[in-house]
């Protein structure tokens, strides 16, 4: 019986989700199946996802097809009636081994997912913790959903309300992931800043993360992923100055930096937030890098709205950007405003990956003569503690443990890929 194939589209949250669902089927007996975990963040993104399942729906003629993820949450019926699909998961019970496994039983396992309240269901558990197979970085999932309404975002009613997992499920879940070799975490969700937010009890982000360092000695690196500028505590800031386990690498959810269109796109910050965010942090570890999301070419947009997010992105010193086109997702506010022709979303686009280019590769060129530390992920590469991609030398004969971590001297750049050469001295 062939095993169960997971294959996943989107976010990070759902490639984490994906392991977890894979190692559920295996563990439950599950075979002869494809999961496809789809993604809803743009409408181009549920048109790929349908087209994904036709094709592997070819290819495989005799695999149950089950589909899952944001898309399938939000238009469960559209997945339902396509002929090549055997069941249709909601986002609440994928990570259910035994929905998932079910030969017999409703074509459409699909609940509202505005009334989910679990707080630890989705944690890893042990017999997961195996899915990890390159033993580098692992990705803990904190808390779930988000509360906000973002004009362009349909994410919140595919995912539901923030809902914080408990602190010892989570210490837990990266102590079993340490003594598994994993010497790196990072910590991760659909609005991690809200963690939290939505229980009295629990602590900030930031408290928790000096919990999980102090609860579990031997980690020897922990990472956040993306933050929202308003609403990160006082004591993320404290961390990078007391706590050289944390990592000087914060990519925020930016959007963009220009007054008018936040307000537009009803985010909590300004641009003179985002920018005091980014003088605390460099306060408080001057080496701290920052990478961002941006959207371009938001409706109503102008050259000068736009101007002051590129501009932006050189005085924050931005470097790694993951910058996209706006693309109107139906079903938000976003959808009915005047929107900028997309050709000229796409220009500003190319336009802030420049930018996030060159402040890039100014970076590298501080870092040539330096010392970084290096997590081994392949034979001869990793990331810096600032996330800056490195291929490794050596003499001849050394092997690099992956999923170690080696000090390493940078002595040149990489131009064509945007990465460090560094030198391994025994």
């Amino acid at each position: 019986m062939a095993e169960t194939r997971v294959v996943t589209l989107g976010c990070r949250l759902n490639t984490l989700e994906s392991e977890i669902m894979a190692a559920g089927a295996r563990n439950a007996g599950v075979g002869d199946a494809i999961i496809i975990n789809t993604c809803a963040v743009t409408a181009e993104a549920e048109r790929q996802g349908r087209q994904t399942i036709r094709k592997l729906a070819r290819e495989n003629p005799d695999a149950r097809i089950i589909v899952t993820g944001c898309a399938a949450q939000l238009h469960p019926e559209t997945f339902s009636r396509m002929d090549e699909v055997d069941r249709v998961v909601g986002n609440m019970e994928k990570l259910d081994a035994t929905v998932l496994s079910a030969a017999h039983g409703p074509d459409m396992v699909v609940s509202d997912i505005m009334e989910a309240r679990e707080t630890a269901g989705h944690l890893i558990d042990v017999p997961v913790i195996s899915g990890f197979e390159e033993r580098t970085r692992a990705f803990v999932q904190i808390q779930q959903g988000c509360d906000h309404r973002c004009t362009f975002c349909i994410i919140p009613f595919g995912r539901g309300p923030n809902r914080s997992a408990p602190v010892a499920a989570i210490i837990e879940q990266v102590r079993l992931l340490v003594q598994n070799g994993h010497f790196e975490v990072v910590l991760t969700g659909v609005d991690i800043s809200s963690y939290g937010t939505d229980i009295d009890e629990l602590p900030a982000l930031g408290q928790l993360s000096r919990t999980i360092l102090d609860a579990v000695p031997d980690l020897k690196r922990l990472r956040l992923t993306s933050l929202d500028p308003a609403a990160i505590d006082d004591d993320i800031y404290r961390l990078l100055a007391d706590e050289p386990r944390f990592m000087p690498h914060l990519h925020l959810s930016l959007q963009a930096a220009d007054d008018t269109i936040l307000k537009r796109m009803k985010r909590r910050h300004s641009r003179d937030m985002a920018f005091d965010v980014v003088r605390r942090a460099r306060d408080a570890r001057p080496d701290t890098v920052f990478g961002a999301d941006l959207i371009a070419g938001f409706p109503t947009e102008t050259d000068a709205m736009f101007e002051n997010t590129l501009k932006a992105v050189k005085q924050m010193e931005l470097t790694f950007l993951h910058v996209f086109p706006y693309s109107i997702r139906p079903g938000t506010p976003a959808a009915r405003m005047p929107a900028v022709p997309g050709n000229i979303a796409k220009e500003r686009a190319r336009h802030l990956r420049e930018a996030g280019d060159q402040t890039l590769h100014q970076l590298l060129e501080k870092s040539v003569g330096t010392t970084v530390e290096v997590l081994v992920e392949q034979g001869h590469s990793g990331h810096s503690q600032h996330f800056v991609p490195v291929d490794l030398t050596a003499t001849a004969g050394v092997v690099f443990p992956v999923g170690g971590i080696v000090k390493a001297r940078a002595e040149s750049i990489d131009q064509d890929r945007g990465r460090l050469i560094a030198r391994f001295a025994a």
